[in-house]
C-alpha cells in the first residue's frame, strides 16, 4: 500500500536535491561581495575535476629538488596563501630570494603576475618557480612530467581532465590545472564590502570610517588602490616607483641598467636574476619592459586581506601597516630625512597626515579582511 507514496516522496526528494545542487552551483559562480566575476581564460575552462587536480599539484612537494618544497610552502592556505611572517621566501635548503611572497588570494584578477609583472598569466607564472635555483631548484621540468605521467593517481586525473596520457601530458596541462585551482582562491565580503556595497553602517567602526575618508582624500590611496561603484579590486594593475628598495641603489642605476640590457637575458635568466641578485631585483618593472620609465617600479598589490599578510612591499622591508603608511606620509622614504630617489612615480610626495589620521587609515585597512581569514587578524593582535 505504501509503495506509491514512498516512490513519489523519493522522486520529490531527488528533485529538491537536484534543485539545491543547481542553486549551490550558481551561488558558487557568483563572486563574493565586492568583487567582479573571475575572468575566464580561453582554452582553460574551469571544471571541478581540473580544480581538484590543480590543488593536488599545488601541494605536491615532489616537484622540488629536495622533495621539501611545494607551491603551498610559500603560499600557505593557513597563512592567507603567503609565508608570513617571512620577509622573503625560503625555497630549497632554506635558500632565500629577494622577493616577498604575494598572496594568491584574488590573483585571478591580476593582469600580470609577479611583483614586476614578468608573467602574463597564472598559467605562465606557475612554470617558473619549479626551475628557479632558490625556489624549487629543479634543473628542468622533466622530473615533474615523469611523476604526473607515471603516478597512477595523476595518470587517471590527467586522462579524465584533459583526455591525455603518457607523453601527451606536458607542462601546459600541469600549469592549466594549477591556474584553475588558483582562480578559485577569491575572497571579498569584508566589513568594508558590507559597509560600502550593502550599506551596513555598523560594519565599520568610527575609526575605520574616518580612515576610509583619509583613504579617499588626504591619503590619496584610492588613486592606485582602486574602488569602483560596484566592485573594489584595490589595485590599478599598474607599476609604480614608491621608493622602497630603489632609494638605496639609485646612484648605481645607470650602470645597472646598462649592464642588464647588454646581457640580453632570456625570460628564464631574468627570472633567476631577479631572485638571486638584490640590485637587479630593485630595477623592478624595467627588467621586463627595458624602459627607463619603469625603473624601480613594482606592481600595486591588492589591499584585500592586507592586515594578515605582513610583512609588506616587494622586499618585505616594512613590518607593519603603520610602517607602510608612514613611508607614504614621508613622501616615499621609510625614515623622514632620508634621500628621495629621482625616479619616484608622480603623486609620491609628503602627505602631512596627523598621527590620528595614520591610526585611522591603518584601522580602515584592517576592515578589508575577509571573514575566512579574520582569525589570522585576531591572532596577530
Amino acid at each position: 500500500m505504501n509503495t506509491k507514496p514512498m516512490g513519489w516522496f523519493a522522486a520529490a526528494s531527488l528533485l529538491f536535491a537536484a534543485a539545491d545542487l543547481c542553486a549551490a552551483q550558481k551561488a558558487a559562480k557568483r563572486p563574493p561581495l565586492g568583487l567582479p566575476p573571475v575572468p575566464t581564460v580561453a582554452g582553460n575552462p574551469q571544471t571541478p575535476e581540473k580544480i581538484a587536480l590543480g590543488k593536488k599539484l599545488f601541494e605536491d612537494k615532489r616537484f622540488s629538488s629536495t622533495g621539501e618544497v611545494s607551491c603551498s610552502k610559500c603560499h600557505d592556505p593557513a597563512k592567507a596563501f603567503t609565508d608570513s611572517p617571512l620577509k622573503t621566501s625560503e625555497g630549497i635548503r632554506k635558500l632565500t630570494g629577494t622577493r616577498n611572497a604575494p598572496t594568491v588570494i584574488n590573483a585571478a584578477y591580476f593582469e600580470t603576475q609577479f611583483w614586476d609583472g614578468r608573467s602574463p598569466s597564472l598559467e605562465d607564472q606557475a612554470l617558473h618557480p619549479f626551475v628557479n635555483p632558490v625556489e624549487h631548484g629543479l634543473k628542468d621540468h622533466e622530473s615533474i612530467l615523469k611523476i604526473v605521467r607515471e603516478d597512477p593517481d595523476y595518470a587517471r586525473a590527467f586522462q579524465q581532465v584533459f583526455g591525455k596520457s603518457g607523453k601527451e601530458i606536458t607542462m601546459a596541462e600541469v600549469t592549466k590545472a594549477i591556474a584553475a585551482f588558483e582562480r578559485t582562491i577569491v575572497a571579498g565580503n569584508s566589513p568594508f564590502d558590507r559597509y560600502y556595497f550593502k550599506g551596513e553602517e555598523n560594519a565599520l567602526t568610527p575609526a575605520q570610517k574616518r580612515g576610509f575618508q583619509v583613504f579617499l582624500n588626504e591619503g590619496r590611496c584610492v588613486s592606485c588602490h582602486v574602488i569602483e561603484q560596484t566592485q573594489a579590486l584595490f589595485t590599478d594593475n599598474r607599476f609604480h616607483n614608491i621608493g622602497v628598495g630603489f632609494n638605496a641603489i639609485q646612484h648605481e642605476a645607470p650602470a645597472l641598467v646598462s649592464e642588464f640590457i647588454r646581457a640580453k637575458a632570456t625570460a628564464s635568466e631574468v627570472d633567476v636574476k631577479v631572485l638571486t641578485d638584490k640590485r637587479t631585483s630593485e630595477l623592478g618593472r624595467l627588467v621586463v619592459t627595458k624602459r627607463f620609465d619603469d625603473i624601480g617600479a613594482f606592481k600595486t598589490p591588492t589591499l584585500r586581506n592586507v592586515a594578515v599578510t605582513a610583512p609588506y612591499m616587494h622586499d618585505g622591508s616594512l613590518q607593519t601597516l603603520r610602517d607602510v603608511v608612514v613611508h607614504y606620509n614621508n613622501g616615499g622614504v621609510t625614515k623622514e630625512g632620508d634621500p628621495v630617489n629621482d625616479f619616484l612615480s608622480g603623486g609620491i610626495r609628503p602627505l602631512r597626515l596627523t598621527e590620528q589620521q595614520i591610526d585611522d587609515l591603518v584601522a580602515f585597512m584592517e576592515a578589508l579582511t575577509s571573514p575566512e581569514f579574520a582569525h589570522l587578524q585576531k591572532a596577530s593582535k
